[in-house]
């Protein structure tokens, strides 16, 4: 089985070097098109925008029609998020789960969670459809309920992520989804050169997921890399 690259690996090109910069070239005209292909609402865009001021990263559009998607494929009633943001993917999920369904959504700033829940609001969902918990991820996550989630969308602290693995394999049902956002690392990822810390994580948690005889991946390449993965 392949792995990642090392610091003293090397990466050999499989097109001639002309080729490769016309498949890229097509790429990014594609993850363009993904990103236009499901229309945001004012609601979404308005989170957009306080995200941007507040200088947080949101999911890309075409990310969060990946997690609607996810969602309603797996008919999410009861959803943990890690990362809450301005709201722009958690307005994502709410879109995909169950008219019923409940949006749990963790962040260490209270001040980001009252923009989600205006934009929440503005898109129209009930005040009970989301519950917000300020806090770490890691003080917060033990205290939520076995087996008691559908999925678990980790967009916190990158250097946390394996940890939020191991919370989220007991927080899911069986057939439940755990997700993972910018796994990529805007191409560090793969790439051959030293690393920082954080991205050493990123490659340990791909080589866990992949490994893991409880889990079931996928690697989605949308915005900065979506790890998907289903619990047997």
């Amino acid at each position: 089985m392949c792995g990642f690259p090392g610091p003293t690996d090397t990466v050999t090109p499989r097109q001639p070097r002309g080729q490769e910069r016309v498949i890229t070239g097509n790429r990014q005209t594609s993850w363009a098109f993904a990103d236009a292909f499901v229309a945001e609402d004012d609601a979404l865009r308005w989170a957009r925008d306080r995200a941007r001021e507040a200088g947080l990263r949101s999911v890309t559009p075409s990310t969060g029609a990946a997690l609607r998607m996810l969602a309603a494929t797996v008919d999410a009633k009861a959803v943990a998020e890690i990362g809450t943001g301005c709201g722009v993917s958690g307005m994502h999920l709410l879109h995909g789960m169950r008219p019923d369904g409940v949006l749990t959504t963790v962040d260490p700033e209270p001040e980001h969670q009252q923009f989600a829940r205006q934009a929440f609001r503005a898109c129209g969902f009930a005040s009970n459809r989301a519950r917000f918990i300020p806090g770490r991820a890691l003080d917060v996550l033990p205290r939520l309920a076995d087996a008691g989630y559908d999925l678990v969308f980790c967009d916190g602290d990158r250097l946390e992520y394996l940890d939020y693995l191991a919370e989220s394999l007991r927080l899911l049902r069986p057939g439940g989804l755990v997700v993972f956002e910018g796994v990529f690392a805007n191409g560090r990822t793969v790439d051959s050169g030293p690393q920082p810390t954080e991205v050493l994580r990123l490659r340990e948690l791909l080589r866990t997921v992949r490994e893991s005889q409880e889990l079931m991946p996928s690697l989605l390449p949308v915005g900065d890399g979506l790890l998907c993965a289903v619990k047997r």
